[in-house]
């Protein structure tokens, strides 16, 4: 591969336009999309009418099972400039059209919608497996103590699944660069492409499209070092804090 094209990698005047668009794509993902399948998991869990969860998780499940090309094509639906829906409510309501879907201010915010929309519901699962195993003695005893559902949930609940949220948050370090290609590219167009060009579309474009594998290939590299170092740092720091981390 040659030590050349390392040092043309990260000498490249795209380079901090891409570790910028990808860290900032994958913090959103993190601080918005991570949280989301825990709260969800103990709204469900607080679901006493087994007919009424099931659905509910039916739903919620649903669109993980759709590939990116529906998820994508549903928004430009609904939020397309020329037909949206939303703009057709807004030009009958009096008011102009947004460009929901080309909107510089937008975009990262509408990939982020999309994840969580998409992954939120299936994500659940693991969380809902870990309040399974908590022991219900535990809220046995909290009851008796005269704890409100609300102190269950923090001193319970929490606390219960503290580990799994630990462990997966560790291993959702591990894919900070890695964002997600289908999506993006199904997203990218002329007006938001200085913000939608990651790590994995430059790797597209110019691995596959101009046939330069072994330039591709550092970006790959670079890509799994960062999240191994990550992991490394990110366990230890749960160690160091008394938590049992990944390995």
């Amino acid at each position: 591969m040659g030590l050349k094209y390392f040092n043309e990698f990260f000498t490249n005047p795209d380079f901090m336009q891409l570790f910028r668009n990808t860290m900032a794509i994958s913090l959103l993902n993190i601080f918005f999309f991570f949280p989301i399948p825990i709260v969800v998991a103990l709204l469900l869990n607080e679901v006493r009418k087994l007919a009424f969860k099931k659905f509910v998780q039916t739903v919620i499940y649903l669109p993980h099972f759709l590939s990116w090309v529906i998820i994508v094509g549903i928004c430009f639906l609904i939020f397309g400039q020329g037909s949206g829906v939303i703009n057709q409510l807004i030009v009958e309501s009096g008011g102009q059209k947004i460009e929901f879907m080309t909107e510089p201010n937008l975009f990262w915010g509408m990939l982020t919608a999309q994840s969580i929309w998409k992954e939120a519901g299936w994500g659940t699962i693991i969380f809902l497996a870990a309040l399974a195993g908590i022991n219900s003695e535990l809220y046995e005893a909290a009851q008796i103590d005269g704890a409100s559902r609300w102190q269950q949930a923090m001193n319970v609940t929490l606390p219960g699944i503290k580990s799994t949220i630990i462990v997966l948050l560790i291993l959702r370090l591990g894919q900070v660069m890695d964002v997600g290609f289908e999506q993006i590219y199904l997203m990218m167009s002329g007006p938001v492409a200085h913000l939608a060009d990651v790590f994995d579309t430059y790797a597209y474009r110019v691995g596959i499209q101009q046939g330069r594998f072994g330039y591709a290939t550092v970006a790959g590299l670079f890509k799994s070092v960062v999240g191994l170092i990550l992991v490394v740092m990110s366990n230890r720091l749960a160690k160091r804090f008394g938590e049992e981390g990944l390995y």
